[in-house]
């Protein structure tokens, strides 16, 4: 028998498992202080609705389960490898979310404001920072077209960070339809788009020349190359150069308006700024996207945005959405490495006497 954990996963010892209730419990209190309550969801899923969750590169990622008795030996003589699944494990908390509000909606207030905290499950390969359970800590608004629902999910992340020491960091926040837009100006054909983006959104490793390396081996328009490598010259871009870029178009207005609000109402405690290079991997993210970066760290620390279409799915109607999710993980490990100790935290004093 094995002693070790099995690999991409972690025991946590007393001291440890202190760090991380008080941590998650600072979190938890934060975003409750600012109205948004708590739900659960099973960390097992159907397998179509986890097939069929445009969750990018992650469906590469998902854990299935083979069914069970009779059916997994009808499976098994079928010789059809998607016959073997019908279940698998959740690989974030936004899929399970959209099934939980299409289910429930009936008993739940609109716009609905949630939070959920709990382990998800990744068929990584092993790494640092790559595990194959891991906790997310997320809160979500469902059912609120207005740019508010982001204003309120940037400032509450942000003070959520503070609030467990974090204090060195900043908002980078784009939006998706921008982002074609200039991606479109340059002479991109629409449906080239996504595999653009994918691309593009290796430039923070492999730069602007590895990303034009790329574009031209699938074989793009070399005026369209050349004209996107023009606009990364100027970065960082600024909202008011995009706008003259691409014209006047309803993103920037939003994102100029989440940007002032948040700009507002942060008292210069933490910064928000657009950041053109930003893309976020997830298919589902359909308008405005955020990530949270620190010098402190290596990589976001912070991240999520708008996916309005993914509920439809469930019920044939539209209904927005946007989400924000801590890296709690990565934070975790940061905080471990430079000794963190809880604050306040009281002494505990042994007494020894006899009977």
């Amino acid at each position: 028998m094995k002693i070790t954990t099995v690999k991409g996963t972690n025991d946590y010892l007393p001291k440890e498992v202190l760090i991380r209730d008080y941590l998650q419990s600072v979190i938890l209190r934060t975003y409750q202080s600012y109205g948004f309550e708590r739900i659960m969801t099973p960390i097992i899923e159907d397998i179509e609705n986890l097939d069929k969750s445009e969750g990018g590169e992650n469906l590469g990622l998902i854990f299935k389960v083979l069914k069970r008795g009779d059916k997994l030996r009808k499976a098994l003589e079928s010789q059809n490898e998607k016959d073997l699944s019908d279940i698998g494990l959740r690989y974030d908390l936004t899929l399970p979310l959209t099934r939980y509000y299409a289910n429930n909606r009936a008993n739940l207030v609109a716009p609905f404001k949630c939070i959920q905290m709990d382990k998800v499950y990744r068929a990584e390969r092993p790494q640092k920072g790559r595990l194959r359970e891991f906790v997310q800590c997320d809160i979500d608004i469902i059912g609120m077209k207005s740019s508010n629902a982001e204003v309120e999910l940037i400032n509450t992340t942000a003070h959520a960070l503070m609030n467990i020491g974090i204090k060195n960091f900043r908002i980078k926040i784009n939006d998706r339809a921008l982002l074609r837009a200039i991606l479109t100006k340059a002479g991109f054909e629409e449906e080239q788009l996504d595999s653009v983006c994918i691309s593009f959104d290796k430039l923070d490793k492999i730069g602007a020349e590895g990303v034009k390396e790329e574009l031209t081996s699938k074989e793009f328009s070399a005026d369209a190359i050349d004209n996107l490598m023009k606009v990364l010259e100027k970065a960082p871009l600024t909202l008011e150069q995009a706008r003259e870029y691409v014209g006047d178009i309803s993103s920037i207005e939003s994102l100029t308006n989440i940007m002032s609000a948040v700009s507002e109402i942060s008292d210069g405690k933490y910064d928000v700024v657009y950041d053109m290079t930003l893309v976020r991997g997830q298919g589902y993210y359909t308008g405005t996207v955020f990530e949270v970066e620190s010098p402190d760290f290596r990589g976001a620390i912070a991240g999520g945005g708008r996916y309005d279409n993914l509920i439809g799915k469930f019920l044939n109607e539209d209904v927005p959405a946007v989400g924000f999710s801590i890296g709690f993980e990565r934070i975790f490990g940061i905080l471990m490495e430079s000794g963190f100790k809880i604050p306040d935290q009281k002494k505990r004093l042994a007494v020894i006497y006899d009977a």
